[in-house]
């Protein structure tokens, strides 16, 4: 008891130095916290894959989700940020995720241009495994509403020869909510290693 009242200064220092110090591992690891904020849920939405099945919002809910806009005929962003998907693909697949605990939905908003067979050689050209992979076409409108209310990404122009268009990659969780965008555009953001890491850490959630 004496040694106790003699070192209790320096008892109750190491005290607030272990709080401390676990306080800051707690926070480090990201405990507690939301890495992923919702950002918006996604709109429900029904359209034709291109095996010719119909595809709902509900099919992919219970997997992590990679989302993206494009059309086939697209001279620049599209095939790139196609062939980016396509790396994280296979990074997914050598861990057994993809397919299991993750898909891509990839959407044309160039529906009368883009036929499910066009697709599909635009889906091939990027070794795209169609059991996890979905290629998409619908109504145009409901597309450009989808893509604008939801996903935040502007689309002027209504055929092949004039569309302007955002270039992003949606993160999307197991209930259809947007956890996070990457701005394809910018190479720094759609680093394959750092988007399969975040997929993993939303898995985990």
């Amino acid at each position: 008891m004496n040694a106790f009242k003699r070192y209790k200064w320096t008892w109750v220092l190491l005290a607030v130095c272990v709080i401390a110090a676990i306080y800051l591992v707690y926070n480090s690891l990201g405990f507690g916290k939301e890495k992923f904020p919702i950002v918006r849920e996604v709109a429900a939405y029904s359209m034709e894959n291109v095996d010719g099945k119909t595809i709902t919002s509900e099919d992919t809910k219970g997997k992590v989700k990679l989302m993206y806009f494009y059309f086939t005929s697209c001279p620049d962003v599209c095939p790139i940020t196609t062939l980016v998907l396509s790396q994280i693909q296979e990074d997914l697949k050598k861990e057994g995720l993809f397919g299991k605990e993750v898909s891509f939905v990839s959407i044309s908003f160039d529906p009368e241009t883009d036929t499910k067979e066009k697709i599909k050689e635009f889906g091939d050209r990027f070794y795209a495994d169609y059991s996890g992979w979905y290629f998409l076409r619908g109504d145009q409108e409901e597309t450009r509403k989808l893509m604008q209310e939801s996903f935040k990404i502007p689309l002027l122009g209504n055929n092949s020869t004039n569309f302007t268009h955002g270039n992003s990659i949606a993160l999307v969780d197991r209930d259809n909510n947007i956890r996070k965008t990457y701005n394809a555009a910018d190479p720094s953001e759609v680093k394959t290693e750092d988007i399969v890491k975040d997929i993993k850490a939303l898995i985990k959630e």
